[in-house]
């Protein structure tokens, strides 16, 4: 492919290579060592393209190592090539007759035979030019070139591999777009951050259709491919092994790490320390684990496309025999060797694979999880495989294809402990990934109604739980689960259930610190369930923090979700765990980080039209709008809630309420302030309803940040109700706001700094600064103001209506700023008059009074003005 690759800037060692090329005293120049592929002659020769003189450049090779002086032989005649000495005369003549200022350049100086060594040796010694020479790090060097650095005459300047920013760096500007953050992470671990790796790995990946764009961010689903180019450059260096040596590769590109005893045994000590010695494979000790990886992720690649499809699968089946040797105890042993005698001339035991898909769904490697139950379906694994298929299904969103797994199975037919797992795989697939609440609920009361066991109808009760909050009847589902957690006999199915639907009741309810004590029980079951299960469980603890004021607790049960997602390299725990993140970045006002966190959760968890586990998905779209509209991306923010509308449903309906405060942030977003407020009182009045008082604080609280004088009375009430101290700074707001008492809310504003809650602080700021003009206190006002714009400007510049009436005050009334900044968006004068239900003749009165304010003459003079002070 014939793309633009930039170059990535290295400034620190630009400018110590360049000063080196341009002085006349101290080093003569600068020899840059490194790994291949790292980028030392593009640095080279961008730094000599940047300074005066003439370069000559030079270059070793294999070929020309055993020619005395080759590299230099162009520079002279043949007449003098018998005799050393005069060569090298006859070249430093022609060297240093040239006018001017001359710089050398030696590439893969390593490579020079010796005469070339001595000769560039007694150039720097004599300082008669500057040089520059790269060196590739693990190789011989002759002497002549060593001594270049040691003793002083060059600077040795190591060019390390790209850090994570860099790759991203490197890539984006390529791609045109933002990199997955998983992609970026399995991108620059499989390259080692070398550049030409790099590009080479994205170049391979587009057009093997492994990197792709979805929903504006580019993707990496698969193994990490590379150019055929490339390959070729890395096959030179396979091709100088043994075979003894490729063997102990080939055997680690299907099955890597791998003991070292068990390569041993397959492939011979000598040839894995060979290997070794050649920095091919590492030997990691890991307590009393000692295994073999591969130095580069790129060789196995290669190795890969020279391993032919019947050479593979008996690589494979001698691996299966060597590990059977050696019963899997661990879930890591048992996928591993699973997925290996699937792919060997070896028979795949049943068992093996149904263990194994259990193992990979509960790692969140639901994929592989399909591959390997598929493959039980398919040698009439019975009804284990088939809920084992329809698990790992649900999870990637194709809830009908979840469905037909299970839909063949008479109830009637099964035991006990399958109904159990019969029901509970259909009522979460029709529950939560087809959203189609009546159909599982006709699911729930058919199983309810066969089962007896008490841990039966424990795992029943706390699905249907589970399903009732999200259905928002927290009362009912909260005395559920509390039932089902009391008792002894508890499973961990029921367990997870219970908490899951416990915690999110909980702490929308503003009882988040009774939250804490069931997400420690959860952790201790969460690894005996459905891996993904664990990212929506987590959503209420995290919630509990945030609506208490607990960031910092927050931010770490999110940052620890996220770390386990990244290091499975699964994209759908990835999502997720990132979905976990936006109410902590939103509620510390990292607006900017919130939105592309949530970008790429909604393209990692896209499936087609529709969405991977739609109520999984679900909080993504209140708090993006809320990010977008913070951010003045209102139209971005717009199309997400109408996104968010076509997928909501009774499914969801918990999430009802945070829906409607994406509303009216859009609105306040626009500058329709008046419909901004309402729409914050219809969701706290639909949160109080529903009993999610923490909520229905967060929506007043957002309508006092808007201009509602009369929302004290109830958040004093729910301060009294709610545990923490976020929604009784909330009440002591919204009751000085009411007595504009400018003082108490300068207080406030501190606590809410302190507290990590930006901007909440700056609008309690903004409005202390409204109080004091009002007070005439000019001083104080100013001083606000100033607090206020510096705390907005701390929330990646967001803009709210309190900031900026403060920020750029107005001599207009509520009312007329509004309506003036309805017109600054472009909306008609019909249009404002709909929207605030007030007649077209009332809506000119309006912009009238706000012209002669201002002094301008029309409409358009209103809108500029109000831009202008935005």
């Amino acid at each position: 492919m014939n793309r633009p690759w930039p170059l990535v800037q290295r400034q620190r060692e630009f400018d110590t290579l360049t000063a080196a090329l341009t002085s006349a005293t101290g080093a003569c120049g600068v020899v840059l060592t490194g790994d291949a592929g790292v980028g030392k002659t593009t640095l080279a020769r961008v730094a000599t393209q940047s300074i005066p003189g003439e370069v000559r450049w030079v270059a070793g090779t294999e070929s020309a190592r055993s020619i005395p002086l080759g590299v230099f032989a162009h520079l002279v005649g043949s007449s003098t090539a018998r005799d050393p000495v005069a060569f090298m005369s006859a070249a430093r003549e022609a060297l240093l007759g040239t006018s001017g200022r001359v710089v050398i350049g030696v590439d893969d100086a390593h490579l020079l035979d010796q005469l070339s060594a001595t000769f560039l040796h007694q150039l720097a010694i004599d300082r008669a030019v500057h040089i520059v020479a790269t060196v590739r790090s693990g190789e011989s060097t002759p002497d002549a070139v060593t001594s270049l650095w040691k003793d002083g005459h060059l600077t040795r300047l190591e060019l390390r591999p790209f850090t994570r920013d860099q790759s991203v760096t490197f890539i984006e500007s390529v791609l045109g777009g933002p990199l997955e953050g998983l992609s970026a992470k399995l991108m620059w671990e499989a390259s080692g951050g070398n550049a030409l790796f790099l590009h080479h790995l994205v170049e391979g990946a587009l057009e093997a259709g492994t990197l792709r764009e979805q929903r504006g961010v580019w993707q990496l689903r698969g193994r990490a491919a590379i150019t055929s180019e490339l390959a070729s450059l890395l096959e030179d260096r396979i091709d100088q092994l043994s075979p003894e040596v490729i063997r102990v590769l080939e055997l680690l590109t299907f099955c890597q790490p791998l003991a070292l005893g068990t390569l041993g045994d397959l492939a011979g000590e000598d040839a894995v320390e060979e290997a070794e010695q050649r920095g091919l494979v590492r030997i990691v000790e890991d307590g009393p684990k000692i295994e073999v990886h591969y130095s580069h992720p790129m060789f196995s690649e290669v190795v890969r496309r020279r391993v032919g499809r019947a050479a593979a699968r008996r690589l494979r089946g001698n691996l299966v025999e060597a590990l059977q040797a050696t019963p899997p105890t661990t879930p890591s042993d048992r996928i591993r060797l699973a997925e290996l005698a699937l792919d060997s001339d070896q028979t795949p035991d049943i068992d093996l694979l149904l263990t194994a898909s259990k193992d990979a769904i509960a790692f969140s490697n639901v994929p592989l999880g399909e591959r390997l139950a598929k493959a039980a379906v398919d040698r009439d694994g019975g009804f284990r495989a088939a809920n084992l298929l329809a698990r790992s299904q649900l999870w990637q969103g194709r809830a009908a294809d979840a469905d037909a797994a299970l839909a063949r199975f008479d109830p009637d037919s099964l035991d006990e402990s399958e109904l159990v797992r019969w029901g509970a795989t259909r009522v979460a697939n029709l529950f939560w990934a087809a959203g189609d609440a009546d159909a599982a609920h006709a699911v729930l009361d058919e199983v309810t109604q066969r089962v007896q066991s008490p841990i039966a109808v424990a795992v029943v009760r706390g699905v249907g739980a589970t399903c009732a909050v999200f259905e928002n009847r927290l009362d009912e589902g909260l005395a559920e689960a509390e039932s089902v957690l009391a008792e002894a006999s508890t499973v961990p199915w029921a367990e997870e259930w219970g908490m899951f639907a416990a915690s999110m009741a909980l702490a929308v309810g503003g009882r988040g610190q009774r939250v804490a004590d069931l997400a420690a029980r959860g952790d201790a079951v969460r690894n005996q369930v459905d891996g993904l299960t664990r990212y929506p469980a987590a959503m209420g603890p995290v919630l509990a923090s945030v609506f208490t004021g607990e960031f910092d607790a927050a931010a770490q049960r999110a940052q620890r979700y996220l770390d386990e997602a990244a290091a499975t390299g699964q994209y759908l725990s990835w999502g997720q765990a990132n979905i976990l993140h936006a109410p902590v970045d939103i509620a510390r006002g990292r607006f900017a980080d919130a939105a592309r966190r949530l970008e790429q959760a909604l393209a990692a968890l896209t499936v087609g039209d529709s969405g991977s586990a739609l109520a999984w998905i679900f909080p993504v779209y209140p708090y993006l709008a809320q990010a977008y509209s913070v951010l003045g991306r209102v139209s971005d923010a717009t199309a997400v809630l109408a996104a968010g509308q076509e997928r909501y449903g009774r499914h969801v309906a918990v999430f009802g309420p945070m829906f409607e405060i994406g509303k009216a942030w859009e609105a306040a977003g626009r500058g329709e302030t008046s419909r901004a407020i309402t729409t914050a009182r219809a969701a706290a009045e639909c949160a109080r309803e529903a009993g999610q008082f923490a909520v229905e604080a967060m929506a007043l609280h957002l309508a006092t940040r808007l201009g509602d004088k009369t929302t004290s009375a109830r958040l004093a009430e729910l301060a009294d109700v709610c545990d923490g101290r976020f929604v009784a700074l909330a009440a002591a707001q919204a009751a000085a706001f009411s007595a504009g008492d400018g003082d108490e809310l300068s207080r406030v504003s501190g606590e809410f700094e302190q507290m990590g809650a930006l901007l909440d602080a700056a609008d309690a700021a903004a409005q202390a600064a409204v109080a004091f003009a009002n007070a005439d206190r000019r001083r104080d006002s100013l001083d606000a103001g100033a607090t206020a714009n510096a705390l907005a400007q701390r929330s990646d510049h967001a803009s709210t209506p309190a900031v900026l009436e403060a920020a750029r005050p107005l001599p207009l009334t509520s009312r007329e700023r509004e309506i003036a900044s309805m017109v600054a968006v472009g909306l008609s004068n019909r249009e404002i008059a709909d929207r605030l239900v007030v007649s077209v003749r009332t809506v000119e009165g309006h912009i009238y009074r706000a012209c002669t304010k201002l002094d301008v003459a029309d409409r358009n003079g209103l809108a500029d003005s109000l831009r202008t002070r935005r």
